[in-house]
């Protein structure tokens, strides 16, 4: 790799949502260490294609470049990954480049989440407080509780699980299995708990736990090692329960 000059990368391209996708080759000059975004920066200064035509600056989208923020998700030689995490040295090329196909494309490599999010919706993935002044130390959490919950904080919400659940498509509204975990996390805080039943709600609602069809690909995928099938199942179990509490008329269900 280090005797090569150049990095070869093809780019799945769109202009518009309605228009069609198209693919275009660029060779990039090659540095050490160099990661996906450096290539895409290169052709971002200077956009010339691999057939010396000037073209426009492919656009994608990027925030911390650590990681953490999820937002530069796209799929890498077929594989959907966090693309500041992708080191040339480690990719064979060419290195193609495509958006994630789950979402709509808004231009270029960049896709529109809203899905994801309406999905952390439907499952009230927050912490209702009541006003932002100092409510105090609150409740606190087990020791043991609290380290596998961090696990589950880890989430990005990058899409990458639900680019990779083949029942997360545009004919299915299944939420996904990062809203899922998301509902365990924030049902295993102690404040958190108070609305447990209403995130079950929303799991038990259109689109929720039965949509999962345990193809076990979201776990394999998610660049945080989060145990994303032991929340769906643990989730399926507090949903079940919730089932006989409803059906039973229970105290404590809503």
């Amino acid at each position: 790799m280090a005797e090569q000059k150049t990095v070869t990368f093809i780019i799945t391209r769109q202009d518009s949502p309605d228009s069609a996708p198209y693919e275009e080759t660029f060779h990039v000059p090659y540095r050490k260490n160099m990661n996906v975004i450096s290539g895409l920066m290169e052709i971002r200064k200077n956009p010339v294609n691999a057939k010396g035509e000037n073209t426009s600056p492919v656009q994608w989208d990027m925030n911390c470049l650590e990681e953490v923020c999820g937002a530069c998700s796209m799929v890498i030689n077929g594989t959907p990954r966090q693309s500041c995490a992708a080191l040339v040295d480690e990719l064979e090329q060419p290195i193609r480049l495509e958006p994630m196909s789950t979402f709509p494309v808004v231009r270029d490599l960049i896709i529109d989440r809203e899905r994801m999010f309406d999905a952390l919706k439907q499952v009230k993935a927050w912490i209702p407080i009541d006003g932002s002044y100092d409510l105090g130390p609150g409740p606190r959490m087990p020791e043991k509780k609290r380290q596998w919950a961090y696990e589950l904080s880890k989430c990005m919400t990058c899409g990458v699980c639900l680019e990779a659940c083949p029942n997360v498509n545009d004919k299915s509204d299944f939420i996904g299995p990062a809203a899922i975990s998301q509902a365990r996390l924030f049902n295993s805080h102690p404040t958190g708990e108070m609305n447990k039943s209403e995130r079950l709600e929303g799991l038990m609602d259109e689109g929720g736990l039965v949509g999962c069809g345990n193809a076990q690909n979201c776990v394999q995928v998610c660049p945080k090692g989060i145990p994303l099938t032991t929340s769906i199942a643990a989730m399926n179990r507090a949903a079940t329960v919730q089932s006989f509490k409803n059906f039973f008329g229970s105290d404590n269900a809503h």
